[in-house]
């Protein structure tokens, strides 16, 4: 079955010519000049031939304009150049962190300009202006609907761009496209793994279009490339991807919270543009599906589309990874939409993270904002479970190394070495974003040459940063650094800093990448770094003659990569200047052993953690949590055949009752606050089982052991479990004593420590109140007006309260209208492991095989590890006859269902107990067997 590949743009492009040029499979894009604003002509080929020749011409290192004509020639003759002639064409798999214009603004291929028109205004103090504007549109939308007729869709057909009927077009690979995905994705087909159809946008404008040249265009892909085009308007992906995505969801996935009445994150209609493009992609996904495909959906473009995907087919399996990073709960709960944001992806079977960080502060923030349970495995809703995991997404090496064998990759490393010989070389490849750490590397790198000045004339930083904008703030302060650097430190002879505000030819940039000395890395917030992968490759020496090898590398902490790389890099705080320059230093004195050590550990993760494992890794753990999931899901589990558990019940010699109380045998405590009572009819009935010596029966609670033994205090031997096994009563003591498994001094600890933290939100919260139990704490709002702010209140509790006191084994969860501390290394597993493994070393010590019939009944999640532990008993043969039974309607792992709840598990008790009233004794009696509980 095929594996749907959902990202915002494919790593597919289309590039339109007017005519073919003679001699070559198409004609040159056109080159936007990020210097003039304007179409410059491109090198031809011959030009850019004679430039690798032939000696480079002397230049001035400290002219600029020198630099940036230097490096701008393989640019364009890498843009001129792309294709996809060969499948395994290397520039078509390795552009693992291109750095692009913005949508719609394309520099390289000759493509349509948006229709989008003027985005509605993001300030706040625009408010009523923006809102009454998107009324009108929204009349306007309304009113264009109704008119269907044939001359009405003439017209609209008449407004797209005749021009383009008459051109020709190829397909290219994409430069929106997410790099890092399409190599490891296809690494995996290459490799047999999997079958890939992707899913996405053409990356340009298309409102422009004839329909028939889109069917054209959708055709092509299909057949020749698996690929879906997502048509939207220009619109809906100009507000979705410019002015929800980049604007508002990538400052904050990125810690950048923007508070500026100006900032333009206050935009409401950015909202429904991405909800638009959203439903466009979940809608194309249903309508592809077929049963048994996987669908994959990628990255923060497309948050809401697993739960659209889902709310469509119940059945699908669905896998979601986020390649940027996650931020803590403080700052996403900033979001206006964080519910809905959090709800999309809680759609998906299973949620992936590139490191364990992201996962953590997603599982944090899931508690808080969805007051839901969470465990290391994943978040717990009422009807499913769904698992969250990290794996860490890496490269194709085979890519690489096909791409560097290149002709023009190998003359390249000799102009550079060339040109910058007898220097050391300090590479940075960043766009030029508030995120990118490129204004603190400067800095630290000013610092460095102040703090060293024996390094101004040895030393040469090489950034490339791309901008996006000729007016940025960031990028006017970045300029008046390197000024600043070039008017202190330059002569005439040497330029310690060449900065290229303009990206570089690939060639140039795996050419540059193998013969530095150190590449430096200072985002200040990242989901990974693939450069940081692509140079440790390229440092192993095979194409510079083991000139240039085994180059450090200076890595931010904030980068999902030093999670990965674990100390075998130089980590640095890009806040920290002093610590930075200090790198840098070592960096460059750094002996060629330690330089090897380092450099051994870092290749042996980037061998090992490739994108193939990577896209391999997720496919086997999705298929492994979706096969759980259809097993545990509710649809599956059968109704309770009394019939079946009461002929084994008449053929078993030693049975075990393990029967949960509230919202099992007896329904939970009323809306209006009646505490739970003893009914008759509960009482009755286990009084009945237990007339039968061959049964063992215990009723598990989460009430302390002074309520349950009052509950059930008619019935002096009955088996009691309190507080979620804390404590046992065991069954048939008549002494009432009971057996505790925590240490009395430790809980006091804990439970003043988290007192003084629910104390805090009680005295916040009308009506709220804490419930103190001796082994475990309960927050209840079930009495609160505001239930909004109460739980708000409760997910805010208990995630300090998992984050301060995890050290001391204790977990909250929240719980119906309450949170519930207790302790982790406790629970009705543990104590039923203890009652079981009791009762089996007692029939063996009298010549008995032990326990052959076990009934679990629960309720509530703290049942579900009984569930848990009782299936495995009947899997590896412990028990013979084992039945979990869930009285609710929640995902469950019990193999069975009573939907009637507590009535009719009560029914089913009785009539058991009515088998053994009127059975005859049998032969076990007569021998001598006593019960265990004698």
């Amino acid at each position: 079955m095929a594996t749907h590949s959902v990202s915002l743009f494919l790593p597919y492009t289309i590039h339109f010519h007017d005519a073919l040029t003679e001699g070559d499979d198409r004609a040159p894009p056109p080159r936007l000049d990020s210097r003039k604003g304007s179409l410059i002509d491109l090198p031809t080929r011959a030009s850019y031939a004679s430039l690798l020749a032939g000696p480079t011409p002397p230049l001035t290192p400290g002219h600029t304009q020198a630099n940036q004509e230097f490096f701008a020639a393989q640019l364009h003759a890498d843009s001129s150049t792309l294709h996809l002639a060969k499948p395994g064409d290397p520039k078509s798999l390795v552009l693992s962190d291109a750095h692009v214009p913005e949508w719609g603004a394309q520099a390289i291929f000759n493509q349509p300009k948006s229709r989008a028109g003027p985005a509605l205004s993001g300030s706040i103090l625009d408010f009523g202006k923006v809102h009454e504007e998107l009324e009108q549109r929204r009349r306007d939308a309304k009113s264009k609907s109704k008119r269907t007729s044939p001359s009405s869709r003439a017209s609209r057909a008449g407004s797209h761009d005749r021009s383009y009927e008459s051109k020709t077009w190829t397909v290219e690979p994409a430069i929106q496209a997410n790099g890092g995905l399409t190599n490891a994705m296809r690494a995996a087909v290459d490799a047999g793994e999997m079958e890939v159809e992707w899913i996405g946008t053409i990356g340009f404008p298309t409102d422009p279009l004839p329909e028939s040249l889109k069917e054209d265009i959708h055709d092509m892909l299909v057949t020749e490339h698996n690929a879906e085009i997502v048509y939207v308007s220009d619109k809906d992906l100009d507000g979705c991807y410019t002015h929800y995505c980049k604007t508002i969801l990538w400052p904050i996935f990125h810690y950048q919270v923007p508070d500026s009445p100006k900032s333009k994150a206050y935009a409401d209609h950015s909202w429904g543009f991405y909800v638009n493009v959203n439903q466009a992609f979940a809608d194309k996904v249903v309508s592809g599906y077929k049963r048994g495909d996987t669908i994959w959906v990628h990255d923060y473009h497309l948050l809401l589309v697993p739960g659209m995907v889902r709310a469509r087919l119940p059945e699908a399996q669905i896998g979601f990874f986020l390649h940027t990073a996650f931020p803590s709960s403080e700052v996403f709960r900033c979001l206006s939409t964080r519910v809905k944001l959090l709800e999309g992806m809680l759609g998906a079977n299973l949620i992936a993270f590139q490191t364990e960080e992201y996962k953590h502060h997603f599982l944090q923030t899931c508690s808080r904002l969805l007051t839901v349970e969470t465990t290391e495995e994943g978040v717990q809703l009422e009807a499913h479970f769904v698992n969250v995991t990290s794996v860490p997404i890496g490269i194709d090496p085979h890519a690489i190394e096909l791409a560097r064998q290149a002709d023009d990759v190998r003359k390249w490393i000799n102009v550079i070495q060339e040109r910058y010989k007898g220097k050391q070389l300090i590479v940075a490849r960043d766009k030029l974003d508030n995120v990118r750490g490129v204004r603190q590397k400067l800095l630290a790198y000013e610092l460095f040459l102040k703090k060293y000045p024996e390094y101004r004339e040895k030393v040469v930083l090489i950034q490339v940063a791309t901008s996006n904008s000729e007016r940025s703030e960031l990028l006017t302060s970045v300029s008046d650094i390197c000024t600043r650097i070039d008017s202190v430190h330059s002569t005439l002879a040497h330029q310690p800093l060449v900065f290229l505000k303009q990206d570089i030819g690939f060639s140039q940039y795996v050419a540059l990448l193998s013969v530095a000395d150190v590449l430096m890395i200072t985002s200040l917030r990242d989901g990974m770094n693939l450069t940081a992968h692509e140079w440790i490759y390229c440092q192993d020496g095979k194409a510079t003659q083991g000139r240039k090898k085994h180059g450090p590398l200076i890595l931010s902490e904030f980068t999902g990569s030093a999670s990965v790389f674990g100390n075998a890099h130089l980590s640095i705080n890009p806040w920290d200047y002093q610590a930075q320059a200090k790198a840098i230093k070592k960096a460059l004195e750094m002996s060629d052993a330690e330089k090897t050590d380092r450099w051994n550990r870092l290749h042996d993760v980037v061998m090992t953690q490739t994108g193939a494992h990577w896209a391999s890794e997720l496919s086997r753990t999705l298929n492994k949590v979706y096969a759980e999931h259809v097993q545990r899901a509710s649809s599956a589990v059968p109704r309770l055949s009394v019939t079946r558990l009461a002929d084994r019940y008449k053929s078993a010699n030693s049975r075990i009752f393990l029967l949960d109380y509230e919202g099992t045998l007896a329904p939970h405590r009323t809306s209006n606050g009646i505490p739970l009572s003893s009914p008759q009819r509960v009482l009755d009935s286990l009084d009945e089982l237990m007339v039968d010596s061959r049964n063992i029966v215990y009723v598990m609670s989460s009430r302390c052991p002074e309520e349950i033994e009052s509950m059930f205090r008619t019935l002096p031997t009955l088996g009691l479990i309190a507080e979620n096994g804390c404590f046992v009563r065991e069954y048939g003591d008549q002494n009432n004593k009971w057996q505790e498994f925590v240490d009395p001094v430790s809980t006091a600890k804990w439970k003043g420590d988290v007192y003084s933290i629910l104390k805090y939100y009680e005295d916040r919260l009308e009506d709220s109140y804490i419930e103190e139990r001796r082994t475990s704490l309960l927050f209840r709002y079930d009495r609160c007006d505001d239930q909004d702010a109460a739980t708000r209140f409760a997910g805010e509790s208990a995630e300090q309260i998992n984050s301060a006191c995890k050290a001391q084994r204790i977990h909250a969860v929240p719980v119906s209208k309450a949170l519930l501390i207790e302790q982790v290394d406790f629970s009705k597993r543990t104590a039923a492991l203890h009652i079981f493994d009791q009762l089996r070393e007692r029939d063996v010590a009298r010549g008995f095989k032990g326990p052959d019939f076990l009934l679990v009944a629960g309720y509530g999640r703290e049942d579900e590890v009984v569930f848990h532990w009782a299936n495995k008993l009947a899997e590896n043969g412990t028990i013979g006859n084992v039945f979990t039974v869930s009285v609710g309607k929640r995902n469950t792992e019990a193999l069975a269902t009573l939907t009637q709840g507590s009535t009719s598990l009560l029914t089913a008790v009785q009539k058991l107990a009515k088998i053994s009233t009127a059975a005859v004794p049998m032969d076990y009696f007569t021998k001598g067997h006593e019960s265990a509980a004698s």
